[in-house]
């Protein structure tokens, strides 16, 4: 398996773009698993630009949300794969997540993102107990904006609000 290489993102060009050029290079290149990997990301992208009442063009950060849902996707089925003992496809949906993950932005380590959180909840008023939790997470999310995952960033608010 080889991960495509990314040419710097120019303001022109989009993470849609960016998937089918890669897409035709592993054509050109004969590698299955990342020309399956990223016909099945296009597919979903797709998917989701004709979704709604009217087809319309998705924004870079709309089509980064589904590459982290279908990311998500594949770590929850190569659990279930692994779980069931059918270390094979376990190993696929692994190697299929490897090659969706080059396309997302780097992961904030636990101590970035306890940070992050503790500089979002400072706007937010956390003295409600639980009943800030929403508005917590709120601000929370669109701080950390697609860089962890959201049990990782519910887990952390809810570590520092003390619930």
């Amino acid at each position: 398996m080889t991960t495509p290489a990314h040419p710097p993102a120019s303001a022109q060009s989009s993470l849609k773009e960016r998937l089918e050029a890669d897409l035709h290079a592993s054509m050109k290149s004969r590698d299955e698993l990342v020309t399956s990997t990223l016909r099945m990301a296009l597919a979903a992208v797709r998917n989701e630009e004709v979704s709604g009442k009217a087809a319309r063009q998705l924004s870079n950060d709309e089509v980064l949300a589904v590459l982290t849902r279908e990311t998500k996707k594949r770590r929850e089925a190569a659990t279930a794969f692994a779980d069931a003992g059918r270390a094979e496809q376990a190993d696929r949906e692994r190697a299929e997540e490897s090659v969706l993950t080059a396309y997302l932005p780097a992961q904030l380590s636990d101590d970035d993102l306890s940070g992050v959180v503790a500089a979002a909840l400072r706007d937010v008023d956390t003295s409600a107990g639980r009943s800030a939790l929403g508005p917590a997470m709120k601000a929370a999310q669109a701080a950390v904006a697609g860089r962890a995952e959201g049990g990782r960033v519910a887990a952390e608010v809810r570590r520092q609000l003390g619930l």
